[in-house]
């Protein structure tokens, strides 16, 4: 995480300098603002993976003659397939479409985005993926 912070605190560093020379050649407030908003999140990005890396483990990145399969491992839990994200969509659609068309579409895109959800939520407690 060592190299991550660097990498973001001269980041914020190139940013503050883009900033002050966009600021005095364009005089333009809009774009300067962003670009020191940009320069503001980007410090505090690097400070935080500054201010982490001493207090955890060295990683793979940190050591320069690591591999690649130095920090291979498990990733994670992913999720089996789900019918569920397909009601929600098919609900959210209708949802922004009632907006366009009238505000009665709504009707038919609640129960579809309450079926969605509800069993988005609740699809581990029951059939094939019920957790033993």
């Amino acid at each position: 995480m060592k190299i991550q912070g660097k990498m973001f605190l001269w980041l914020s560093a190139f940013i503050l300098a883009m900033a002050i020379v966009y600021g005095l050649w364009s005089k333009e407030p809009a774009g300067t603002t962003a670009l020191f908003l940009a320069f503001g999140l980007s410090i505090m990005i690097g400070y935080y993976l500054a201010f982490t890396a001493k207090r955890v483990d060295a990683m793979a990145q940190d050591n320069k003659e690591a591999d690649v399969a130095d920090e291979a491992g498990e990733v994670g839990f992913f999720a089996p397939h789900s019918w569920q994200p397909l009601s929600l969509a098919i609900g959210g659609a209708f949802a922004f479409l009632a907006v366009a068309i009238g505000w009665w579409l709504l009707y038919f895109s609640l129960p579809l985005l309450l079926i969605g959800l509800f069993g988005w939520v609740f699809e581990y407690y029951r059939g094939e993926n019920q957790n033993q």
